[in-house]
């Protein structure tokens, strides 16, 4: 059967998202149609909306703000030495969630299988260095690594360890509260609590 081209369209837009292959999409595809006309307008607007959104200059999180900053970067509560490293935004709100944290945040994004970071990553820890030499004389208090607890998280907590060591009074991961495998996203406010306060 031949489906009209906006459909084909959509389904191909939707398949692209995370965990959404070309079925679920087909499905939301027709969900929105027999929705009618004003739920896609309602929709299409708010996607649009997306755009005036900006990543903060600092941690990569994205934010409103009318300056280059976060809420959390700009928040003069939270401790600028205590930097918690994560892959994605995700994880943040989770952690953030919990509300043991009072320091600052930096997203390193998801990082390939290889193992390698990919060059725009790489820009992003150089920022971070940077951030440490001129904000905190050289050296933070502490660097936490917020990772996935899995072969993959230590090895790439290990990698980029390697390039902050000397910036930091002390490198922790998070305590294993969580359990291997497990991801940081879908964990409760509990378990991460639990895990911020037993960080090693």
């Amino acid at each position: 059967m031949k489906l009209p081209d906006p459909i084909k369209k959509v389904v191909a837009e939707l398949s692209e998202l995370p965990s959404i292959g070309p079925r679920q999409a087909i499905r939301l595809a027709f969900y929105l149609v027999l929705k009618g006309k004003d739920r896609i307008r309602t929709l299409a607007r708010e996607i649009g909306d997306l755009e005036k959104i900006k990543t903060c200059e600092r941690c990569f999180f994205i934010h409103q703000n009318t300056g280059s900053l976060c809420d959390t970067c700009e928040s003069p509560s939270r401790r600028k030495d205590l930097i918690m490293i994560v892959e994605k935004e995700t994880d943040l709100i989770s952690l953030e969630n919990t509300g043991k944290f009072g320091g600052r945040y930096f997203i390193v994004g998801i990082i390939p299988k290889t193992g390698l970071l990919e060059d725009w990553q790489k820009l992003r820890i150089q920022n971070l260095k940077s951030f440490i030499q001129k904000e905190l004389g050289g050296q933070a208090e502490e660097i936490i690594f917020a990772f996935n607890p899995s072969t993959a998280g230590d090895f790439n907590a290990s990698l980029i360890t390697k390039e902050l060591r000397s910036l930091a009074k002390k490198i922790s991961r998070l305590g294993r509260g969580l359990p291997t495998g497990g991801e940081i996203e879908f964990a409760d406010d509990e378990t991460l609590g639990a895990s911020l306060e037993r960080r090693s």
